[in-house]
């Protein structure tokens, strides 16, 4: 999937390069866009300050929330795709019911002091990357709330997939390794430009390593316990930066966005789209 400033989210096939379907009803640039636990439905967020929950099969919107007052930066799902949690420019964290018809969150999360830039979900946790250089850890479970300063503006994070580490990347800062109980730094990884975009870092599908778009027009690949650089995707020339990435959950493959283009990448070699 990816979103786009044309106000639409798009479905792909990327094995085949191909756009299988569009779907369109934001005002404005759609800035996120999720899938859910049973790839039924799409939840997308938008400049024009609305979360929109959309059927995949019929293309059609389901539910259109629109409580935040600015800017909406980030979306997500929970495990069992029950709730849609969205983080804005107004500097709050909401949740939506899918389930409902109501217009209204069942919660509202205003600890952060500026911009809510990135989130991750696990079955019991919210993840919140913020602008005011700090990331927040909710734990539903015991209704407790960490806060770690990580020196930079949060770009991106992620947790492992053990869940016992998040993974974070700052503005001008790097990407950071950090333990989600104790918000100890476990490694750095360094080598990739990042002055002044947001750009996404992520793990791959086996836990083993660290990625990064790079203002190079490169993806950086490190070693996650060692912190070694060991690889470097190319983009070629004027491919401008690499802002967005995505890993394959089971297998091999990277899917990457730069300068309205998507690259699909596997076993070492590329496949522009």
């Amino acid at each position: 999937m990816t979103a786009g400033q044309d106000k639409s989210v798009k479905l792909w096939n990327p094995n085949k390069g191909r756009a299988l379907k569009t779907y369109s009803g934001h005002g404005y640039e759609v800035l996120d866009v999720r899938g859910s636990c049973d790839n039924s439905q799409i939840v997308s967020c938008s400049m024009d300050k609305t979360v929109m929950l959309w059927d995949v099969s019929s293309g059609n919107w389901n539910r259109k929330w629109r409580g935040h007052q600015a800017a909406i930066n980030c979306v997500a799902f929970n495990e069992d795709s029950s709730v849609v949690i969205s983080g804005s420019v107004d500097t709050t964290v909401k949740i939506w019911d899918t389930r409902s018809r109501s217009q209204d969150p069942i919660q509202t999360m205003e600890e952060c002091s500026d911009s809510v830039t990135s989130l991750d979900v696990s079955d019991h946790e919210i993840l919140v990357g913020c602008a005011d250089h700090r990331v927040r850890l909710y734990d539903l479970r015991r209704g407790s709330l960490n806060t770690d300063y990580v020196e930079g503006v949060v770009a991106s994070l992620s947790f492992t997939r053990d869940g016992q580490c998040a993974l974070v990347s700052c503005v001008a800062n790097g990407v950071k390794l950090f333990d989600k109980s104790t918000g100890e730094l476990l490694s750095e990884y360094t080598g990739h430009i990042n002055r002044e975009y947001r750009l996404d870092c992520c793990l791959d599908w086996s836990d083993k390593y660290v990625m990064s778009g790079s203002e190079d027009g490169q993806v950086y690949c490190w070693q996650l316990v060692e912190g070694g650089l060991v690889a470097k995707l190319d983009h070629g020339p004027g491919s401008g930066p690499v802002h967005s990435l995505a890993q394959h959950p089971t297998m091999c493959q990277l899917v990457t966005a730069h300068r309205g283009s998507i690259t699909v990448w596997q076993d070492g070699e590329q496949e522009p789209e």
